[in-house]
């Protein structure tokens, strides 16, 4: 353990480095759901909140939860596509996500002793056609907020200040992305957010009545939005969410466990995934998502060569207290859409840049199937995003399932890979996924 101010400083840090991704989800579903600012602003201190108590079991460990490794957890972007179709949905809505999310919680400590045997079904032409995929969905909602409103029809959308405060943004955070060293660098994303507010706020675009009128603390209660709706099929569709975010952490500890030194057997790697699910199912009782292990803190890790769980854990805790000040979710929420497309267009096109990074390690050369299971998977799941109404005549239930690109490339993919492929061994698949998390953190 670090002495108390070196501690603190990283444990800083990490948290920088994972904030303006982790408070990302919580923004794109409260104005799917079109929440009121207030309730949109709790969403980000509920976060926040499960954020931190998911990081501290996942770093120190409590009986059979926590791989004890230096891991941040936020909340996944694999959900985002499946969730604004719930939100849309009358029937569902933000207390039909929160059911989702408790159920599928419980699905993913059930059957976390098992991943392993899945991993077989997910090598890097799946997981990275899966990736990016959700980078290229949630680049629609990069852009929107770019334009500076949640869709073409609303008022506002692309005036050309908004375009060109977005465009500022951009050329700042590719400033300080190459011409910064070190932390700075890796908190380029957060320094563009904070100065096109800080340009919004001088031109009037931007004001802190919200903040202002906000209490400095209050506590995150369970259900605060009512009591969740329990969905079959909402159920089944974030509980595949959940074994793709599975196998994505379990390449996560396995790389891990190289940097530390220290090896990631069976029994770890099921604490660590039984966390993910403990980790998703706070998240549906603190009125937030699914959560999982954040690429960028485990790249951090490599490049500061920190390798402490404490420095985590104290990362965990500075989450968790953010959580309780209401003053924090209200300045976050009034954060201007075309400030945030900026860095929306980074954060989101990085996610897409990552599966393109995985794809570029699968063999196409020696087996050109591969290539058809990247295109046709790629092409399902485009279906959403290019033609809303395609599915309008299937049945209504089945919209969580069939509205999001995200898991018709993976299903797609997944089957074409058994198809194609067949099942590889466990081993090799673990191995796979290990150089596959290489790729990804060293991408960060």
């Amino acid at each position: 353990m670090p002495p108390a101010p070196k501690l603190l400083a990283l444990a800083l840090q990490h948290v920088l480095v994972m904030y303006a991704g982790a408070v990302a989800v919580p923004l794109i579903i409260g104005r799917a759901a079109r929440l009121p600012p207030d309730q949109v602003a709790l969403l980000v201190n509920a976060d926040l909140f499960a954020c931190g108590i998911a990081t501290l079991i996942q770093s120190l460990g409590i009986g059979p939860f926590g791989i004890r490794l230096p891991v941040m957890m936020g909340v996944t972007f694999a959900a985002v596509g499946p969730m604004v179709a719930m939100a849309a949905n009358p029937d569902l809505g933000l207390l039909g996500i929160f059911g989702s999310v408790i159920a599928a919680g419980i699905v993913t400590m059930l059957i976390a002793p098992f991943v392993s045997r899945l991993l077989p079904l997910f090598p890097s032409v799946v997981t990275g056609t899966i990736i990016l995929m959700i980078g290229i969905s949630l680049m629609r909602v990069g852009v929107n907020w770019a334009a500076g409103a949640p869709a073409p029809t609303a008022p506002g959308y692309g005036d050309p200040l908004h375009l060109g405060m977005a465009a500022g943004v951009l050329v700042l955070i590719l400033l300080v992305t190459k011409y910064a060293r070190g932390f700075l660098a890796n908190i380029a994303v957060l320094l563009g957010i904070v100065a096109g507010c800080a340009v919004a706020w001088a031109i009037g675009r931007m004001g802190f009545a919200k903040v202002a009128a906000a209490p400095w603390f209050d506590v995150v209660m369970p259900f605060a939005f009512g009591m969740p709706r329990f969905d079959l099929v909402a159920i089944v569709t974030m509980s595949i969410v959940m074994v793709v975010v599975m196998i994505e952490s379990s390449g996560m500890f396995l790389a891990l466990g190289e940097m530390t030194g220290r090896r990631v057997d069976q029994a770890a790697l099921t604490r660590g995934l039984r966390t993910d699910g403990i980790g998703t199912l706070i998240g549906g009782i603190f009125n937030t998502f699914p959560y999982t292990s954040y690429s960028q803190n485990v790249g951090l890790v490599r490049v500061t060569g920190v390798r402490s769980r404490y420095v985590t854990a104290v990362g965990g805790g500075v989450m968790l207290a953010m959580g309780l000040v209401p003053k924090l979710g209200a300045l976050v929420e009034s954060v201007p859409l075309f400030v945030l497309g900026g860095a929306g267009i980074v954060m989101f096109g990085m996610v897409a840049a990552t599966g393109v990074r995985i794809l570029s390690g699968v063999d196409y050369q020696g087996n050109r199937n591969n290539l058809y299971i990247v295109a046709i998977s790629i092409g399902f799941g485009l279906i959403p995003l290019v033609a809303p109404q395609f599915f309008k005549a299937m049945p209504h239930a089945l919209a969580p399932l069939l509205e999001s690109g995200i898991l018709l490339s993976a299903l797609m993919a997944v089957v074409l890979n058994l198809y194609f492929n067949g099942m590889g061994s466990a081993g090799a698949a673990q191995d796979d996924a290990a150089a596959m998390a290489r790729r990804q953190e060293a991408l960060h």
